[in-house]
């Protein structure tokens, strides 16, 4: 069972890599890179919630701030896209270094109150820094070339770098989740107390989970300024922290495909929206569904209620969920 299992999971894992090579040649490069820039957010996001138990409310400091670092050495700088990226990922990581070294002394609702309160502190600073553009952003920020070779101007070329930055760091959460130091973060989760009894140093390992996870959201923020030319204080405000949890929670909290997925519902229902209102309103002959565009917080927020209620898996939680029932029918039959 367990071979059929992780024979299904390598072979949907090949099925979308070759939806993903294939997309940019039918859809706009630009949203497939920022879908997939959320899609890693999400999963670097899950790595410390979904499997340490850690709920952060400061992640869109990660995110954000590493999309200034890099803006910054990009534009003002001059330096390589490459260079950029690292910049910009380690930052995060330091910053997250510092934050989780602070918060990871408290649990439960303290441990989220005190990321939240940091990433804040974060914000009014990028708030008033003089090289990030205040509310205005950090705009023009150059792709520039790759090694000095490839030309990263071209939309194309440029969502297969993403593309490998994005599928890099999945493979990386795959193996750190599988690895002895991933089954550490679950018994952690699952039994702090029994952890620790077994002689683990539970600060330790949640410190070092939250850096990864931290640097890997600054990977995804550090892609996705390269990605737009810009970075706006709207990734450094506690409203994307929450939509990373919406994300995660709306894909399956706990999954590895799952905040995958619920970054791709709640990302293209933002850029989309607008458009289903139209083709509603065109087959309905409702004029309100015009409006829909204008409606996205209440959209998502109606989501985020019915999978609370009727799916409190999420999406890919609940399939995996009728999977396992419908296995153990067979084997009983």
């Amino acid at each position: 069972m367990g071979n059929i299992t992780l024979l299904n999971n390598k072979t949907l894992a090949a099925f979308a890599l070759a939806l993903a090579l294939a997309a940019p040649f039918y859809m706009y490069p630009v949203l497939l890179m920022k879908l997939l820039c959320f899609a890693l957010f999400a999963c670097a996001f899950n790595l410390l919630i979904g499997y340490t138990g850690l709920l952060s409310f400061g992640h869109a400091a990660f995110l954000g701030g590493a999309g200034y670092i890099t803006g910054y050495a990009l534009r003002d700088m001059g330096l390589p896209f490459e260079v950029g990226i690292l910049l910009g990922t380690a930052f995060a990581a330091a910053v997250g270094f510092v934050m989780g070294a602070l918060a990871i002394r408290r649990q439960g609702i303290y441990f989220t109150m005190i990321t939240l309160a940091l990433a804040q502190m974060l914000y009014f600073i990028f708030l008033q820094a003089p090289f990030t553009g205040g509310e205005d952003g950090l705009q023009g920020i150059p792709r520039g070339t790759l090694f000095g070779v490839v030309d990263l101007s071209d939309d194309l070329a440029l969502y297969f770098v993403v593309l490998t930055i994005c599928v890099a760091g999945f493979a990386l959460i795959v193996r750190v989740v599988h690895s002895p130091f991933g089954q550490v973060l679950k018994a952690i989760k699952e039994n702090e107390p029994r952890a620790i009894s077994l002689g683990y140093d539970v600060d330790k390992y949640k410190l070092l989970a939250f850096v990864l996870s931290a640097a890997l959201s600054g990977l995804a923020g550090a892609t996705k300024a390269s990605v737009l030319g810009f970075e706006t204080l709207t990734d450094v405000h506690w409203s994307m922290s929450g939509l990373v949890v919406l994300m995660t929670l709306v894909g399956g909290m706990g999954t590895l495909a799952g905040p995958i997925v619920g970054a791709i519902v709640i990302i293209a229902l933002e850029n989309r929206l607008g458009e289903i209102g139209i083709w509603l309103a065109s087959v309905t002959n409702i004029m309100w569904f015009r409006s829909l565009g204008e409606q996205v917080t209440i959209v998502t927020g109606f989501i985020f209620i019915v999978v609370v209620l009727a799916f409190r898996r999420g999406i890919v939680g609940e399939i995996q969920a009728w999977q396992q029932r419908r296995q153990a029918r067979l084997k009983n039959a």
